[in-house]
């Protein structure tokens, strides 16, 4: 089962967006994630609904912040992306017959619900700006590299 990145990279996006960039288009975005144009356009739609980015259309145009990093929660990026699964665990079936399966069901559900619970509590109390931090202080300890081109292949 493949994993669901689209709320690393939507991450990844913002630092950039704020370190680097004043504005991106669709296409300068998609070459930076090697994904489609309609794809970045799709998950930054989720952003913008929460007013964390705006676009504009036409020549010149492009993405762009619309705060700062640190009033931006990962819980928020979260919920802007669409609260994609959180684990990749559960039950067989909706509705199982078998008692053992129910058993186990019920029991799974609990923990990941608590699991979810927890996960979502820390996801409140960490800014993108506390990301942005630790990439200023990765980027310190390597000094020859300028923080756009040589820190991201994909830049």
């Amino acid at each position: 089962m493949p994993r669901d990145s689209r709320m690393s990279r939507m991450l990844h996006v913002l630092i950039h967006m704020d370190r680097h960039v004043d504005r991106a288009t669709s296409e300068e975005i998609s070459k930076m994630l090697g994904t489609n144009p309609v794809v970045v356009r799709r998950m930054m739609s989720g952003l913008r609904e929460k007013g964390y980015v705006t676009s504009e259309k036409g020549h010149g145009g492009g993405w762009e912040l619309a705060c700062s990093l640190d009033a931006i929660t990962l819980l928020d990026v979260y919920r802007a992306i669409g609260k994609p699964p959180l684990f990749g665990i559960g039950p067989h079936a909706d509705r199982p017959d078998c008692l053992v399966e129910q058993a186990v069901d019920a029991r799974m559900a609990q923990a990941l619900g608590e699991a979810e619970a927890l996960l979502m509590a820390r996801f409140e109390t960490i800014t993108v700006a506390d990301l942005a931090e630790d990439f200023e202080r990765r980027l310190a300890k390597h000094p020859a590299q300028d923080g756009a081109g040589a820190v991201c292949a994909e830049s």
